[in-house]
């Protein structure tokens, strides 16, 4: 049966983090609240909890697991910088306390020049880090992003990358937001790449300019939630929600979303 947990980027957005800085104690609490079953933190963010027995401790004590952790880097040459492959094992390191979560990758967004090469270095990257967490027993999946800036946004990008990963040591996140962010279908593009999913990410649009609150947009999540049912997915399902609301409460956010969840996406399934 698929799980549903809340992402600590919703936490993130206002000032680059710095509104909500050492708060992941409270982002457990309020994902409790919400209902959700678990969370995903921001590896760089964790703040005191980057001690994995305090972290555990907190999620114990809170009925929430951790379902992943999102680590981003720029991988933006050939290979890992000394500085990205010593954070990319401390991350690694840290999810062997947790034998149950996902190493989450994401390229953090700085531009489509040289998109070609940087494409293909950013393969390499992914695949590198996931080939040295599978030899960890972590697992990973890969979670491409939309910003203009972003080299993994069209469909021709998702293309040249998911069919460059290493599907022995990785899968895919597809974040439906994302992908109608970029100009796709969520759904089309998550049957074409559907052998890959182990993790995927809700968000809803509404193109105003781009992310909604989840319910109030245009992305087709009763669809879309019916088919991971059908495919047998019995995964996390992480609601990241980067809606204007936000910015400004993200706690209140979080708590609309579990509503949401469990007062209108489950019951309109039956």
């Amino acid at each position: 049966m698929m799980k549903f947990g809340a992402e600590a980027y919703t936490w993130f957005m206002k000032d680059s983090g710095a509104a909500h800085a050492n708060s992941v104690g409270r982002m457990i609490d309020i994902s409790a609240e919400a209902g959700f079953t678990g969370i995903e933190p921001i590896f760089a963010w964790m703040g005191d909890y980057a001690d994995p027995g305090r972290l555990k401790a907190k999620l114990d004590a809170s009925g929430i697991e951790l379902a992943a952790i999102a680590f981003g880097q720029d991988w933006n040459q050939p290979e890992e910088t000394a500085e990205e492959r010593d954070l990319a094992d401390q991350a690694i390191a840290f999810l062997k306390q947790f034998p149950d979560a996902m190493l989450c990758t994401v390229q953090l967004p700085t531009g489509r020049h040289d998109l070609e090469q940087r494409r293909l270095n950013l393969v390499n990257n992914i695949n590198a880090v996931s080939r040295r967490a599978a030899d960890a027993g972590v697992a990973a999946t890969y979670h491409p992003n939309s910003p203009a800036t972003s080299t993994n946004r069209t469909e021709e990008d998702y293309k040249i990358i998911l069919e460059g990963l290493d599907t022995s040591v990785t899968g895919w996140t597809p974040d439906v937001g994302h992908i109608q962010n970029g100009d796709m279908d969520p759904l089309t593009i998550m049957k074409a790449y559907a052998s890959l999913i182990n993790l995927v990410h809700f968000k809803d649009w509404d193109g105003e300019p781009e992310f909604a609150l989840m319910g109030q947009g245009k992305i087709d999540f009763v669809s879309i939630t019916k088919w991971l049912i059908q495919q047998n997915f019995d995964g996390w399902v992480i609601c990241e929600d980067e809606a204007p609301q936000a910015l400004d409460d993200p706690d209140g956010v979080t708590l609309h979303d579990g509503r949401w969840i469990h007062d209108t996406l489950l019951p309109a399934l039956t």
